[in-house]
């Protein structure tokens, strides 16, 4: 008999990013098959090939022995796929019932949606949650009032109500409890004994190695080793993940002066995705928050900036306590905050270049009047130092390309001189060369004693870039690395090894 999915030197390029090298994968009939990396090894954009949401560009993937060549989700979910998103697919204005059966809503005779119908299927799949869904999650409850656990369960009885033979898991246990947990594997060993077959990615090995039989684990675009979970360790696995070239990278050591303060200190803060995180900062420090992606490092960094108010704990900047209501609290005091997110975070759309950098100078120095003349000068030393390619200042940030704007919101920060300078995975969509300009930058401003926070999603940059790293797992700091600790595979270990 075939296997139930045979994914072979599947490849896949976003521009001039390859995600993809060698992509491969054999999950059996029935079988459990974790699929494991680090940030970035391209797991994902495998998975979603699978599924039919990314298009491959070369490579082959047989169902059941049949060539599988996905134009869309909808040819995957008819060979009998399903993909739980790690980013939750659901909508929140409708309904538990409506979101489970979105797309696939049962039909009466005149075809019609049979609400009947739907009400009593969606309920028979909820009763499996029903002793730990906790109060709230109901048949009729709004998505968009349910707690993070509870939305993560929606959308596993979303994925189960197709009935699929195949389903991938992308971290869907990355919200529930560990009692949830155990209600969820016990749900996939009976789907297992039924021959359904699953791929199960987590960031927790402990879960890898109660529930799957077999792990493949991916580096760099492609499959470099698969085990046997019976026969193998967590300390095999995270070596392969992290492969034998990364162990020689160390980062600068970084001496503080004897007695020297640190200039921030965050203690006891928690929120959306936060759970009592302290830490200190010093001046001239590169500080990493390392873990894989949405353990909580952009949580504390919009927190820290005001954007997402942190819910408790304290924030001191030297001896003062802040409150840090909204971004233009922390601007006052000096704090910059750089992201990644470009579309959403930085952009002022329809607005000229010298705008887009001059946003953050302007509520740094409380400025009334501008003469842009006196500040064009500035701006553009800012722009030059990450070699940025733009026509004039004056010309529509819409008319960069998207790494030119990223070096234009970057520009925006470093134009206040901050002190302390917040980085949430500033480097997507630049290019190597800008990348290399930007953390020759950062090591700079670091010399001249600004305090940098810094969360990449890739683990080489911190590895080479920062002085410690904190860990991040579940909202919580799971470890500090610094001095010869601080090793790629320390730190896959601490993100994968030690999951609560």
């Amino acid at each position: 008999m075939p296997p139930a999915l045979k994914a072979h030197g599947v490849t896949k390029q976003f521009d001039a990013v390859v995600a993809l090298s060698n992509g491969a994968l054999t999950v059996e009939h029935g079988e459990i098959h974790a699929l494991l990396g680090a940030n970035g090894c391209g797991k994902s954009t495998l998975c979603k090939i699978i599924a039919g949401t990314v298009l491959r560009n070369g490579g082959s993937i047989e169902v059941d022995g049949a060539p599988l060549v996905p134009k869309g989700p909808a040819d995957s979910e008819a060979a009998g796929i399903a993909l739980f998103y790690q980013e939750l697919s659901l909508v929140p204005q409708l309904t538990v019932a409506e979101n489970i059966y979105l797309g696939h809503e049962p039909r009466t005779a005149a075809g019609f949606i049979d609400h009947s119908k739907l009400q009593a299927d969606a309920n028979a799949l909820l009763e499996q949650f029903a002793a730990v869904a906790g109060s709230g999650l109901a048949l009729h409850s709004l998505v968009a009032r349910l707690s993070p656990d509870q939305r993560q369960i929606v959308e596993i009885l979303k994925v189960l109500a197709r009935r699929p033979r195949l389903i991938i898991f992308d971290e869907a246990t990355a919200a529930l409890d560990r009692r949830q947990v155990e209600f969820f594997f016990r749900m996939l060993r009976a789907l297992k004994a039924q021959g359904v077959s699953m791929i199960f990615i987590s960031h927790r090995l402990d879960e890898v190695f109660e529930i799957c039989d077999r792990i493949t684990v991916m580096r760099n675009g492609e499959t470099v080793a698969t085990f046997s979970t019976a026969e193998t360790d967590m300390n095999r696995v995270v070596h392969a993940m992290v492969g034998e070239m990364a162990e020689h990278l160390h980062p600068p050591h970084v001496e503080r002066p004897p007695g020297e303060a640190p200039r921030l200190i965050v203690e006891h803060a928690s929120g959306q995705r936060l759970r009592d995180v302290s830490l200190m900062l010093w001046p001239g420090e590169i500080l990493g928050l390392g873990g894989l992606q949405g353990q909580g490092q952009s949580a504390l960094l919009r927190g820290l900036f005001g954007a997402d108010p942190l819910a408790s704990g304290t924030v001191s900047l030297g001896n003062m306590g802040l409150r840090l209501r909204k971004p233009a609290d922390a601007v006052h005091h000096g704090i910059a905050y750089i992201s990644g997110d470009r579309g959403r975070d930085a952009a002022l759309h329809g607005r000229s270049i010298f705008e887009n950098i001059a946003a953050a100078s302007f509520i740094r120095e409380r400025r009334v009047l501008v003469w842009p003349i006196r500040l064009a000068e500035r701006f553009r030393q800012a722009a030059a130092s990450l070699n940025t390619r733009y026509p004039g200042l004056e010309e529509p940030i819409g008319s960069l390309s998207g790494g030119n704007q990223q070096k234009i919101f970057i520009a925006r920060w470093l134009a206040t001189k901050p002190s302390v300078l917040l980085l949430d995975d500033p480097t997507k969509g630049i290019d190597l060369a800008a990348k290399a300009d930007f953390f020759d930058l950062v090591r700079g401003l670091a010399a001249e004693g600004t305090s940098i926070l810094f969360y990449s999603s890739e683990d080489a940059e911190l590895l080479g870039l920062c002085h410690r790293i904190l860990v991040f797992n579940g909202g919580a700091i799971s470890a500090e690395l610094s001095g010869q600790a601080l090793t790629a595979l320390n730190l896959t270990g601490a993100a994968y090894g030690n999951a609560a």
